[in-house]
């Protein structure tokens, strides 16, 4: 016999722990010319909170809506709590997952209340609990005082907390948010990640296309890169800096005068009173470093050791930054 579970016993509820929440496979997707997708592999644990990163254009808000049922792949697979997603349709399929889109997918004229009371009945939110679950999500989102206004009167911000709140009625055990935070002030956006730290902690995996480099640094337990729709990098950021940067570390020197023409300081810039560059080893190459300095007669005020940050990895990967 087997020691492989067969496909009906790895089929489970939403939040069984021994299922991934989201498997997909070999992924493709073509519009006209264009590959958005172009084998994409991805998995989501239970409680696992992924960023999913990439250049505009790299087919991750492709793939986040053909997650959601919103595009047809053209080939490869997509399993939600172990089922298949080609053989779940309506309800079925949205069992589970809430979805977070870019835009804003509210109705203008309604109030937040109306908002979500619609969202909830379309979410299959049972009647007798539609109530207490929208005044739950009300104070969630710190909207309870404004509940009965018109939402097209919402700043930014406001309405992004409560296209989240709709999204998490019917409490998914999966949320995809689609730059949840773009176009906010800081405040809101302060408040958007509180709202999901409270997710974190009752075990709601998440992932999240994010052009903000220092939140999914700070948040993600896995991160994901994708380019020209293919999977260039995954692993944790510790992972990730290991398999791109290794032991190179960013240096800045500061100096008490300004540099002498015809200085050079191998592996970095010059300029007034610093010098820029990085080194590939930190023991040995600030040794060289410090050496260079005291042979062109410079008298060192700082220095500063930055360790690689989820941009530098970014660009190494990519050649890019995130917003190209």
């Amino acid at each position: 016999m087997s020691d492989n579970p067969s496909q009906a016993d790895r089929q489970g509820a939403p939040g069984s722990p021994d299922v991934p929440c989201l498997v997909v496979t070999d992924a493709r997707k073509r519009f006209r010319r264009i590959n958005a997708l172009d084998g994409v592999d991805l998995r989501v644990e239970p409680g696992e909170w992924l960023a999913l990163l990439g250049p505009n254009g790299a087919g991750k808000t492709t793939l986040v809506r053909s997650i959601g049922g919103h595009e047809k792949l053209d080939s490869g697979s997509i399993e939600l709590f172990g089922k298949d997603t080609r053989k779940l349709h309506g309800r079925a399929r949205r069992e589970g997952l809430g979805v977070v889109p870019q835009e804003i997918a509210l109705y203008p004229l309604l109030t937040a209340r109306e908002n979500l009371s619609c969202f909830a009945q379309l979410l299959g939110v049972p009647s007798h609990d539609r109530s207490d679950r929208i005044d739950r999500v009300l104070e969630w989102t710190g909207l309870t005082e404004r509940s009965d206004q018109v939402i097209k009167h919402f700043s930014g911000g406001m309405q992004r907390r409560l296209n989240i709140g709709c999204s998490i009625l019917h409490e998914p055990k999966l949320l995809l948010l689609d730059e949840p935070t773009v176009g906010v002030d800081p405040q809101s956006r302060e408040r958007i990640w509180s709202m999901l730290a409270e997710l974190r902690q009752k075990g709601t995996s998440l992932v999240l296309t994010t052009h903000q480099l220092d939140e999914a640094e700070q948040t993600a337990d896995r991160i994901v890169i994708i380019d020209h729709g293919k999977n260039i990098a995954s692993g944790t950021m510790s992972e990730l800096v290991e398999e791109t940067i290794g032991n190179r570390r960013n240096v800045e020197a500061t100096f008490a005068s300004p540099i002498p023409e015809g200085t050079l300081i191998t592996g970095f810039e010059l300029e007034e009173n610093r010098a820029i560059g990085s080194l590939d080893r930190l023991d040995s190459g600030l040794s060289e470093f410090m050496n260079q300095i005291h042979a062109a007669g410079l008298v060192m005020q700082e220095l500063h050791v930055e360790s690689p940050n989820l941009r530098d990895v970014f660009l190494q990967l990519t050649g890019k930054d995130l917003r190209e």
